[in-house]
């Protein structure tokens, strides 16, 4: 506008008129002719262009009215003048002019409408002024104030609703309503914080922000209240309300906060009852003990007990812990859901956030509350010395901690190395006391053994002992043995879900007898009272015996003096492979390995309960096993006089074994020495004094072949306790730690496997006894060798020594009605005696002064009749020593080269056996130089003997 009138006023024109009275300027408004503007007309009127036109005209044109237009076009003028671009310019400016001068004079027009629109309006202005009155417009005024009255009055009614809120919030409290109570509080706030202008609601607002804190510190109760039951519902109201305050962070610290404490509660709590109780007086002190002193007056009787419900009480915290995870993760997935079909980007991404915040503070929480359940309960286990407890009880004790191993497992995938170190220490020290009185006990079950044979079934496994019941039961290695639940389900169902609905794992259940009760042993030894009858009726004494050789002569050449042959039943009866009477091959062991055996159960019991000691439970059951074998020796194997026969009775690995069992586990000393160290006192400590065999055990009689009934128990059951060993090699080897692994192999190659070689030296002892070889080299000596012609009947001391043998055939017999003789122990029976009467004839050889080829001869027929009888009578193939005695007899016959080539070779012979053999072939076909020089090279093998 300011622009217009400045162009106006330089144009000649007047500003728009003020008022009314200014129209009659407008009229007189004097406008440029025709003429003047004839080559403005010729200019283009594109609506457009003249506004381009207009915009390009300077600013300088439209200043104050001081400003000099001639004066400033002047002195842009170029200091040489162009005409051409003169006159151009000059058009330029009065096209620019023309196109002003056409808008203004628009303008012009435009402003004498307007007043005269103004000009009508002020008159009907006046006309409605005139036409309403006073009453109209106060009319108006008070339905305005009425409308203000009616605010007025619902505020008040608000203010005092808002007054009354206090009651409705108690009762909403009182029903655990939090979210309710949170949301109406919130909203009184808000309704408050409207009417704040107001004197009373200033105290009302206080009195709101007062009663929300209340609620908070309720709902932290309520929320505490979860750690030991937890109820979905009651949890679901806590996190709404927490919720409706913002506070979903907070209040997931709050909950941990509130876990650790019920775990302290809890278990301070139980302890505190029974140690009250077993106190039995209402003395406060044990209330300000701390819970590790606390720990220290729970009474032996009252251990089981109270770690029982300790073990029930933690499990309630992790249970309702667990249930918590559960409950989150639920409503996460929801609100998932419903997040991804809402819009609000903004609330989700917070929502969100706050959810991984809770997943991470709950999973972190996992591990820090097992923890505290770990250090809670290994505390209680330390606070009692478990060494004087009964194994049962141990065991239970065990189970317990196992069961809650596994808890630990599953809860937070934890391998419970706390709790494994103080059960460890705990076993370790109970397990030392109680393998020692088991030692000791069983040194006086072997001194007091009469090895008589324990009756058991045919069918008889150590599987059917209660103490192996729990190898039996398919469970997790972790899992506990006697509370294995059964499942019939191909999936592994865990404690959690098992017993989240209800029960508990620690619950204490009565032992049911009938799953302890044993169907091992047998009545008599036997199967049933007909099969013992029968096996005495088909057996006698004789009936395997040849009549031919009950006779004292028989003739060699004819061999007929009774002609009838030895019945088939008879060879029948006589090759039994096994002096068994037909029994049922039933195991051989005693009482003492049968409870030697349930030791090994037992152990075994407590290393698969708890894996970590595995190494020193094997190391104790190897003593067992040791101790056992290093008995039998020592009561029917020792004999110094076994070494010097050199025939290698006991091997170097058998050897090696008793001497290492002797040094480590043998207590040879008959007192304490007062001045030996104390390294020394301990090391006594771990071991045990040798035991002595029981006086009622005779094994001087020659009758029952020097005890021979009860070497075969003892033997025979150190057997059967050997392939007990090795049946559990593989159970042993799984739980054995690998760096500990070469101890359990040696055990078994060096000490399991040498069981059966004990048979050998203790049943050599019988054969030794039970043929009188001292009887037959001084029938031998009576014998004259020296003979001129080839005799064709056998000497009588072949005869002799066939009657030994069926004497001791009987005897074998009537021991077999007692005990069954394996084959293995027959074998070794009947080898040991006829090497021996072998040798004894190689012995009764030797001790000839005299003989001729002709008495070479003469034993070349007693010993293939001794060999043809006793092939009667044994099965065994071929005759031990045959080679021995036939390679000495035919010695005879070597010239002086063949016999020092034959006198190096043959070393198995004795001294005194070569010398004679060289004596005696003096004067026949040996001179005395080749003699002197046999007897050197006899010499020479003897030296390093020396």
């Amino acid at each position: 506008m300011q622009k217009i009138k400045s162009l106006m006023t330089r144009q000649g024109l007047k500003s728009p008129p003020e008022s009314l009275s200014d129209l009659g300027a407008i009229e007189s408004l004097r406008v440029p002719g025709k003429e003047e503007f004839r080559e403005l007309r010729e200019q283009p009127t594109d609506p457009q262009a003249e506004q381009e036109l207009i915009n390009s005209i300077e600013q300088v044109y439209f200043s104050t009215d001081s400003f000099d237009i001639v004066k400033y076009e002047l002195e842009k003028l170029p200091p040489v003048l162009n005409l051409q671009e003169l006159e151009e310019y000059r058009d330029k400016l009065k096209q620019q002019q023309a196109a002003e001068l056409e808008r203004v004079t628009s303008l012009q027009t435009g402003l004498q409408l307007a007043a005269v629109i103004c000009t009508n309006g002020r008159r009907h202005l006046n006309i409605a002024k005139e036409g309403f009155t006073q009453a109209s417009l106060g009319l108006l005024a008070n339905q305005r104030k009425r409308q203000l009255l009616i605010g007025l009055l619902k505020s008040l009614r608000t203010i005092k609703t808002l007054q009354r809120t206090d009651v409705r919030l108690s009762e909403m409290l009182e029903e655990e309503d939090y979210p309710g109570a949170i949301q109406l509080c919130l909203e009184c706030q808000k309704a408050a914080s409207t009417f704040k202008h107001y004197s009373c609601i200033s105290e009302l607002n206080s009195k709101l922000q007062d009663t929300l804190e209340q609620i908070e510190e309720q709902l932290d109760v309520a929320l505490s209240k979860i750690c030991k039951n937890f109820d979905i519902n009651h949890y679901t109201k806590v996190q709404q309300a927490y919720r409706l305050l913002g506070k979903t962070q907070t209040a997931m610290d709050q909950l941990h906060m509130h876990f650790t404490q019920a775990i302290h509660n809890t278990v301070f709590q139980v302890v505190l009852g029974y140690v009250e109780l077993c106190a039995g007086n209402t003395d406060t002190k044990f209330q300000k003990l701390q819970y590790k002193d606390l720990c220290t007056h729970v009474t032996p009787d009252s251990y089981i007990p109270c770690l029982a419900d300790l073990c029930k009480a933690l499990w309630e915290v992790m249970l309702s812990y667990y249930r918590t995870m559960e409950w989150h993760e639920k409503h996460d997935s929801e609100d998932t859901i419903s997040a991804s079909e809402g819009s609000n980007m903004m609330g989700t991404e917070e929502t969100n956030f706050d959810r991984g915040y809770i997943k991470k503070k709950l999973e972190h929480g996992l591990t820090r509350i097992w923890q505290d359940v770990q250090l809670k309960v290994k505390t209680y286990l330390l606070g009692t010395d478990l060494s004087i407890f009964k194994y049962d009880d141990f065991i239970f004790v065990l189970d317990i901690i196992s069961r809650l191993m596994q808890v630990g497992e599953e809860f937070c995938g934890s391998k419970s190395e706390v709790l494994q170190e103080s059960i460890r220490k705990q076993s370790v020290n109970y397990f030392k006391n109680y393998h020692r009185t088991r030692l000791d006990e069983l040194r006086m079950f072997l001194e007091n053994e009469t090895w008589e044979l324990c009756p058991v079934k045919s069918n008889f496994s150590i599987l059917q002992l209660h103490e192996f019941k729990f190898m039996e039961q398919s469970r997790s290695p972790s899992v506990s043995p006697s509370k294995q639940p059964a499942s019939t389900s191909s999936k592994t169902v865990t404690l959690f879900e098992q017993y989240c609905s209800g029960g508990n794992p620690f619950e204490i259940q009565a032992n049911h007898k009938d799953e302890e009760t044993e169907d091992v042993l047998a009545s008599n030894g036997y199967e049933s009272d007909e099969q013992e009858k029968s096996a005495y009726q088909e057996y006698d004494s004789d009936s395997d015996v040849p009549e031919e050789l009950k006779r004292d002569y028989v003739d060699e050449q004819t061999g007929d003096a009774p002609v009838k042959s030895v019945s088939r039943e008879t060879l029948k009866s006589r090759k039994k492979s096994d002096y068994s009477l037909n029994k049922v091959n039933a195991p051989i062991l005693t009482n003492t390995t049968l409870n030697v055996i349930r030791l090994v159960g037992k152990y075994m019991q407590m290393m698969n309960i708890l894996k970590p000691i595995a190494f020193d439970v094997i190391h104790f059951m190897s003593q067992l096993f040791d101790y056992y074998l290093y008995a039998i020796y020592t009561f029917f194997g020792r004999n110094d006089s076994l070494e010097s026969t050199g025939l290698g009775l006991s091997s170097s690995r058998l050897r090696t074994t008793l001497n290492r069992i002797q040094e480590s586990l043998i207590d040879l000393e008959v007192s304490a020495d007062p001045t030996a160290t104390l390294a020394a006192a301990e090391e006594r400590k771990e071991k045990v004094p040798s035991p002595h065999l029981s006086h009622l055990v005779v094994l001087t009689s020659g009758d029952t072949l020097y005890g021979l009934a009860e070497r075969v128990v003892a033997t025979e059951s150190l057997v059967f306790l050997a392939e007990q060993f090795e049946f559990l090699q593989p159970h042993l080897d799984a739980v054995m730690p690998a760096v500990k692994k070469p101890f359990l192999q040696q055990f078994y190659s060096q000490t399991v496997s040498t069981a059966s070689e004990l048979r050998k030296p203790i049943y050599w002892i019988v054969a030794g006894k039970a043929i009188d070889y001292e009887q037959m080299l001084l029938l031998m000596a009576n014998v004259k060798w020296d003979v001129k012609e080839i005799m064709s009947q056998h000497n009588i001391y072949v005869d002799a020594l066939l009657k030994e043998f069926e004497q001791f055939n009987r005897r074998l017999n009537e021991v077999s009605k007692r005990v069954r003789i394996p084959l293995p122990v027959s074998n070794i029976l009947w080898e040991h005696c006829i090497r021996l009467a072998n040798r004894t004839i190689v012995e009764g050889y030797a001790n000839v002064k005299k003989c001729s080829n002709e008495g070479r001869a003469l034993m070349q027929l007693d010993f293939q009749q001794f060999l043809m009888k006793l092939e009667k009578l044994t099965d065994i193939r071929p005759i031990p020593d045959k080679e021995f005695v036939e390679t000495y007899i035919k010695a005879y016959y070597l010239t002086e080269n063949d016999m020092e080539r034959w006198i190096k070779e043959h070393r198995e012979y004795s001294t005194k056996q070569l010398t004679n053999l060289v004596n005696v072939c003096l004067g026949s076909h040996i001179n005395k130089k080749a003699r002197q020089k046999l007897l050197a090279a006899i010499d020479d093998i003897d030296r390093p003997k020396r």
